[in-house]
């Protein structure tokens, strides 16, 4: 690895330190986060996540209705979903429904509300 080095008058060892500590403690939290926003960046997810949240669980079928796209479109956005652990699956009988696992129900909660208030570009 390269020396990282830069001009400065002086360094604080202890912030630096303190720094490097705080980040190797929530390196857990850091890598929950950044896989969620990960998924969230596509419009698509972002929806069913944004409706998940709204309704509490909802079908590929509800989805596909809701956002007029195909179910084998919605799908592959819930797999992606699904295989990250950001939703969950729940078989009734023939249909499976999906819901916000808790951490990226509380994660994403901010957001929506800002969403639903449609505030986001009065807040940016």
């Amino acid at each position: 690895m390269k020396n990282n080095s830069c001009i400065r008058i002086e360094a604080d060892i202890k912030q630096i330190s303190d720094c490097k500590n705080t980040v190797t403690e929530l390196d857990s939290s850091f890598e929950l986060l950044s896989n969620a926003l990960n998924l969230a960046g596509n419009n698509v997810r972002l929806k069913i996540l944004f409706l998940l949240s709204k309704e509490q669980e909802l079908c590929v079928c509800d989805l596909s209705d809701i956002l007029n796209m195909n179910i084998s479109a919605i799908s592959q956005h819930l797999r992606k979903l699904k295989d990250r652990n950001v939703i969950k699956p729940k078989r009734k009988a023939q249909t499976i429904y999906y819901s916000l696992n808790k951490e990226y129900e509380q994660l994403f909660k901010p957001f929506f509300k800002l969403l639903k208030k449609n505030k986001i570009l009065v807040t940016v």
